[in-house]
């Protein structure tokens, strides 16, 4: 088992997109736009009163040269979530009403359906995170580098906390299994038929996302960004997926309770809900990630050497998301730990789907919301 880890290691690094590369950032324009489009930036939101305050001006105060406004879509939210967005909003800022989704749509693309409807005069929308800070340019760098390369759909991946212990700990881990499953080079590639987007921000072109169906099609995703991706690569876009350091979210996950719910909340209907694709994603992490350091502690001497490898390359290849991170590469030999604590909470993402309260978010589950 441990050559086979080893030999799977082997392939992650030279044969899977380089999918640990953390250098796939914003192409920047070789030329501004002679004129600049019409952007909407829709903003979901459900009981983000808390928040709002510190992300929604930076979404009104962005230096955008074309027409530009911002749609919150209050999302039947109870704790003032409007109140709040009116308190900081300006004349870019129209805020509205929804009563949850209707019957067959998720939550958040239902929300994320309202604001559409409500921006009928956006060529490029926006869709973005409550929880999300942009830059003052922002808006402007996104439109820029969808025209510059007729790309439909330009997704950044926000930078998201490391401000507690667990955070760190987990945090740039997410996202390195994120880059796993969808390498970014892959997804950028028109050739490849892996299509993926991160939630927080997503810059579409409006007529492309017509074209595909629009959000009707996806209505029912729980992992709405991946299933948004997929949509308009499979319509025949050009999409891209990256990295930054510039938009952040603002959302603490300060206990480890924070974080394991974030995961197990749609870490099983990845797995498409299948208990075989369960089963064989718990026993694949087992044969990657933990057989090496077990070798390295347990094993015969040939089998230590060959486990060490293993486990030095899985090190070596986590060091650069802990570098754009900025946390120190000493972590980089606890990734096993890590990997064993996301088997965990796929396994219990599988239970609750089992005890009806799979995809739970914001009081809403899986079911609820369908």
């Amino acid at each position: 088992m441990t050559g086979v880890a080893a030999l799977a290691w082997l392939y992650l690094l030279l044969a899977h997109g380089g999918f640990w590369r953390t250098s796939v950032l914003l192409p920047k324009a070789s030329r501004q736009p002679q004129r600049w489009p019409a952007v909407v930036a829709v903003v979901p939101a459900r009981d983000e009163a808390d928040i709002l305050a510190e992300t929604l001006p930076t979404l009104l105060r962005q230096d955008y040269p074309g027409p530009y406004r911002v749609v919150l879509v209050d999302d039947a939210s109870t704790d003032g979530t409007a109140e709040v967005a009116l308190a900081v909003g300006t004349g870019r800022l129209d805020i509205v009403r929804s009563e949850g989704p209707p019957a067959g749509w998720a939550g958040k693309v239902a929300a994320m359906e309202t604001g559409v409807r409500a921006a009928t005069d956006g060529e490029y929308l926006l869709f973005t995170d409550a929880d999300i800070a942009h830059p003052p340019d922002g808006v402007r760098s996104l439109v820029a580098a969808a025209l510059g390369d007729d790309r439909a759909l330009v997704s950044q991946m926000a930078l998201l906390r490391t401000e507690t212990v667990w955070e760190r700990l987990i945090v740039p881990a997410f996202v390195y299994f994120f880059s796993l499953l969808y390498p970014f080079a892959r997804v950028n590639d028109r050739r490849s038929r892996l299509g993926a987007a991160a939630g927080g921000c997503m810059l579409v072109r409006q007529e492309a996302l017509e074209a595909a169906g629009g959000l009707a099609a996806i209505k029912d995703a729980l992992i709405d960004d991946v299933a948004f991706g997929r949509l308009l690569k499979d319509a025949g876009n050009r999409t891209w997926l990256g990295l930054t350091t510039s938009i952040t979210s603002r959302r603490p996950y300060p206990r480890l309770a924070d974080l394991w719910n974030m995961v197990a909340r749609s870490a099983y209907t990845q797995l498409r809900t299948s208990p075989l694709l369960l089963v064989g994603c718990v026993l694949g992490l087992a044969l990657i990630f933990v057989v090496p350091p077990l070798a390295v502690i347990i094993g015969p001497t040939d089998v230590r050497l060959l486990g060490l490898l293993a486990w030095a390359v899985m090190a070596g290849m986590y060091v650069p998301m802990l570098r754009f991170y900025r946390l120190p590469w000493l972590l980089a030999p606890v990734l096993p730990v890590v990997a064993v604590l996301y088997t965990a909470m796929t396994v219990d993402s599988a239970r609750r789907h089992w005890m009806g309260r799979g995809g739970a978010w914001k009081g809403r589950t899986a079911k609820t919301c369908q």
